[in-house]
């Protein structure tokens, strides 16, 4: 055992060389600590580990992130408090990166519901975090819900259809039932999807269990508004989102264009947004799933014609009746929609009469073979926050055509345009016609454009981005929490300055 006295005006890091760190954020991210008198007997271990709450206690102890204070006089810890760095430090894979974590995710709408792109997202977020080894718990809607997902415990909540998009149900979480089940698991973290009403009750949630919450944003809802209900609802919806990404430990955004808005909204620090990196199954969309079947059907019974595909949800906000124009200048030209979504009658009405065909929501292999089987993929959505299904198109060997707006240039970058796809001007025709028309009718560069976007695609593995999520972006919030819970703790420790004077250097061992 070591002894040493302790000059009161000097602060120590609560973890130093002496004591084995639990991480490689908390050996940076810990406040400073000074000890005063306390009259006990005994030994107390002190914690402040990720499940700790300085109001409610330590659900849990660690023997990896806790030492013992031993004196005939017992000591209290004080912490002081120093303003730290604005960032937390740079990470290195440490031992701590490895040991399993009890992550608690809330996404709604429901993973195991959805067919494209944002089901992948979740559903191959879970499958590599149970590869890393951590406990995961998913809260998510209750329809299409199953008992678990690769070793992952999924808990449904009860739901009803958000008013203005029926197909999308929507759930508070925020039962007791939910609430039980979750304190049970004790998370070390709680991930959250936004925006939406499940994300009031998982900032809820982590309130009450003193957890550090991350938030993800996936649906740019301000920009949706005035095309389902009133203009109006925008600020009001903008007032939302900054309250409770302000709530918020650390913010995911798919791509630096909505990062960018959310900064310029103040509904984040910019240094509590990180970029989600973007990930794709390159093996379930994948070029050899290509079928002449699948092409038939596409193309309702003439493979032969130029075939231009739309993967994804058919609503209002993807500004769909701009293919209407596109195909009224490509008559020799067929287009397959897959999906479903609100929008759908009355797109099929627009295109009443024409070669276009509706195949409704396709999963599995059926999916695998329709992004395949297409010669262009199309996308002139300008609200898209990352779109996954561009992803997954270029991961197929299909080329995309698609609008410069939103998150679709973090996919097909300045440098890569004419190679691994074509950007054009939102709403301007003419422009996307000059883009698609070569790839329709010149198969030489749809192939070699595919195979660009193919191997451009099998550098963006799921597993990577998931870890750097659980390795980088939740050491980080757990720094941020940690820190907010210091600053927290400043008038409290003010008030035990007074009540416990300070006292002389001789008055205090550790050991």
């Amino acid at each position: 055992m070591i002894s040493s006295s302790i000059n009161p005006s000097v602060s120590h890091r609560f973890l130093s060389p002496s004591f084995p760190s639990s991480s490689s954020s908390t050996s940076h991210s810990l406040p400073c600590v000074r000890f005063r008198q306390f009259q006990s007997v005994g030994a107390i271990p002190i914690s402040f580990s990720p499940g700790y709450c300085p109001l409610l206690g330590s659900k849990r102890v660690n023997s990896r992130k806790s030492f013992v204070l031993e004196s005939s006089k017992m000591t209290i810890a004080d912490v002081n408090l120093h303003e730290e760095e604005e960032n937390p430090p740079a990470l290195l894979d440490s031992e701590n990166n490895s040991r399993p974590r009890r992550i608690a995710l809330f996404v709604e709408p429901s993973p195991f519901a959805y067919v494209s792109g944002y089901k992948n997202r979740f559903q191959n977020f879970i499958k590599y975090l149970r590869e890393m080894g951590d406990e995961v718990m998913v809260v998510t809607t209750h329809e299409g819900v199953p008992q678990e997902f690769h070793g992952a415990k999924i808990i449904g909540s009860l739901s009803f259809p958000c008013p203005w998009y029926q197909k999308v149900p929507l759930s508070l979480a925020l039962s007791p039932r939910i609430i039980s089940e979750v304190a049970r698991f004790k998370p070390d973290i709680i991930h959250a999807s936004s925006p939406g009403i499940m994300v009031f009750g998982a900032l809820v949630i982590a309130k009450i269990l003193c957890v550090p919450l991350v938030m993800s944003y996936h649906t740019h809802v301000p920009v949706y508004i005035p095309r389902y209900t009133f203009s109006w609802l925008v600020k009001p919806m903008w007032m939302i989102i900054k309250f409770l990404h302000g709530m918020a430990d650390l913010t995911l955004v798919p791509s630096a264009a909505i990062g960018k808005d959310l900064e310029e909204a103040k509904a984040a620090a910019a240094n509590k947004i990180r970029l989600w990196s973007k990930g794709v199954d390159s093996e379930s969309f994948h070029p050899q799933f290509r079928s002449h079947e699948m092409r038939l059907r596409l193309s309702n019974g003439e493979p032969e014609k130029p075939l231009i595909i739309h993967v994804g949800r058919l609503g209002v906000e993807k500004s769909l009746d701009f293919l209407k124009s596109v195909m009224d200048r490509l008559p020799e030209a067929r287009i397959a929609f897959i999906g479903d979504g609100p929008y759908r009658e009355e797109l099929e009405k627009l295109f009443e009469g024409m070669p276009a065909v509706f195949t409704g929501m396709l999963g599995g292999e059926e999916l695998s073979q329709s992004y395949a089987s297409g010669d262009v993929f199309v996308m002139p959505s300008e609200s898209e926050t990352l779109g996954l299904v561009v992803l997954e198109s270029m991961s197929s060997g299909v080329p995309v055509v698609g609008a410069r707006a939103g998150g679709i240039p973090d996919i097909i970058p300045a440098d890569q345009e004419g190679k691994t796809g074509y950007l054009y001007t939102p709403g301007d025709l003419e422009d996307c016609l000059s883009k698609l028309k070569p790839l329709l009718h010149n198969r030489e560069l749809r192939e070699t454009m595919g195979k660009a976007a193919r191997e451009e695609m099998e550098k963006y593995d799921w597993r990577a981005a998931t870890r750097k999520i659980r390795n980088e972006n939740y050491n980080a919030a757990i720094w941020f929490w940690r820190k907010k819970r210091a600053q927290l703790l400043r008038p409290i420790q003010w008030l035990a300055k007074r009540i416990f004077p300070s006292p002389g250097p001789e008055a205090i061992n550790y050991r």
